[in-house]
């Protein structure tokens, strides 16, 4: 990386840290006109433009980075996130099921499949996924929320009530939005 390049990419960090994100992509877009490939930028690109709703930007750049590196598993979550962000399911499940190809540990992609399968009306594979991010995050009280609403959505009621057991053991406040969203009449539908 050149020194001018590098200059660029601290100013980015430094107007990041002080959330003055749309300096920080200005910086950014400097560094690329100097180093058109560089993944660090337009990873850098991709989460700002996210925090700024952007998504399409931040797909775009997102990418690219994976262009560069593709074997990285966070890379590949932030484009399935950014996917879900449009309403692109079936396109953020693919990029998901790559992330925990890569990284089957990565809870917030399992989280993230979830999430995209539950609004697919997938909720047989949403309950699995879910599954697994509660596995690897046992007291992610948002992941039995919604491993909870899927149950819900099967009509597996045993499910869940373990579910609301393990919960209320921990997440108390949690367990009882879950026992609010499934006991409320008409669909539940999740904000969490």
């Amino acid at each position: 990386m050149s020194f001018a390049a590098w200059c660029e990419f601290r100013r980015s960090r430094l107007w990041a840290a002080l959330n003055r994100n749309e300096r920080a992509v200005a910086a950014l877009e400097r560094l690329l006109a100097l180093e058109p490939q560089y993944p660090g930028a337009h990873a850098s690109l991709g989460y700002l433009n996210e925090l700024l709703g952007r998504h399409a930007r931040a797909g775009a750049h997102f990418r690219s980075a994976l262009a560069a590196e593709p074997n990285s598993a966070a890379l590949h979550f932030d484009l399935g996130f950014v996917q879900q962000q449009m309403h692109r399911h079936e396109e953020a499940l693919g990029a998901l099921h790559e992330a925990v190809r890569l990284d089957p540990k990565l809870d917030r992609a399992w989280y993230g499949m979830g999430l995209s399968l539950r609004s697919l009306g997938r909720h047989d594979e949403a309950v699995k996924a879910f599954q697994r991010a509660a596995e690897l995050q046992p007291m992610n009280g948002i992941a039995w929320f919604e491993l909870g609403l899927a149950y819900h959505a099967l009509g597996r009621s045993q499910q869940l009530e373990q579910v609301l057991t393990t919960l209320s053991g921990f997440d108390p406040k949690t367990a009882n939005r879950l026992v609010q969203a499934t006991r409320a009449p008409g669909p539940s539908v999740s904000k969490a």
